[in-house]
């Protein structure tokens, strides 16, 4: 069994908090797959699903990110999981907005929510990092992270999820590569072959056509050439 955990804030006031984005993911993940409904366990919301074999467990810990490691911490030893049956995915600050990656282990880089997990099930965890760009100076990152995503960020948030959610079943399988390889074929897809291709550009104008140099027909000779020429 797999224990995929999503990071936010509970609460209808925090739903579309940049800092939700890992409650997203898994709300997207337990819609298209058709997991069963939530329900509350383990301080925290959790649902059940089967992903190509592989039996998964979602959890959105309603504790506050503050102490989101005690409901994993239930949930693992409930479970007898190991830590590294755990993916936490979460949003991270150091990656441009609707960018993705994965990372097994690490330090929790200052992110309140990794750093209560660290502190109840140590680091040798999986995270899914989900960028959502950075206010530029420290003193602003509470209130970035707090505030709800615009309406200028929904097409790349909602390509993001849906791509994450193509990639669940890899993910849980542990093939971290192809979980990726779904990612980027849904934030960025190939162009399609069968599409006409552009028309190749024209070349630039050579220094003679723009200046009004000789035509091929006149007399391209140096003045040296030309005199030279008069006593042959």
């Amino acid at each position: 069994m797999k224990l995929f955990v999503g990071l936010g804030n509970p609460g209808q006031k925090y739903a579309q908090n940049r800092h939700n984005i890992g409650f997203m993911a898994l709300d997207q993940i337990a819609s298209d797959h058709g997991f069963s409904p939530w329900k509350s366990k383990f301080q925290g919301e959790i649902c059940e699903g089967n992903l190509t074999g592989n039996k998964v467990l979602s959890l959105k810990p309603q504790t506050f990110m503050n102490l989101s490691g005690q409901a994993v911490g239930e949930a693992i030893r409930f479970y007898k999981l190991t830590t590294a049956d755990v993916v936490v995915f979460h949003d991270e600050l150091d990656l441009a907005p609707g960018k993705c990656r994965f990372k097994q282990g690490g330090g929790h880089a200052g992110h309140n929510g990794l750093r209560s997990i660290h502190s109840h099930i140590g680091a040798d965890y999986a995270r899914v990092r989900l960028g959502i760009g950075h206010p530029g100076h420290k003193d602003a990152v509470s209130g970035y992270v707090l505030r709800d995503f615009p309406k200028a960020d929904a097409n790349w948030l909602d390509d993001l999820l849906r791509g994450i959610s193509d990639g669940a079943a890899q993910l849980a399988a542990g093939d971290s590569g192809k979980f990726m390889n779904a990612v980027a074929l849904r934030v960025a897809p190939p162009r399609s072959s069968g599409s006409q291709k552009p028309e190749k550009a024209k070349s630039a104008p050579s220094s003679t056509e723009t200046t009004g140099g000789p035509s091929p027909q006149e007399d391209a000779r140096s003045p040296l050439e030309r005199l030279v020429d008069k006593f042959r």
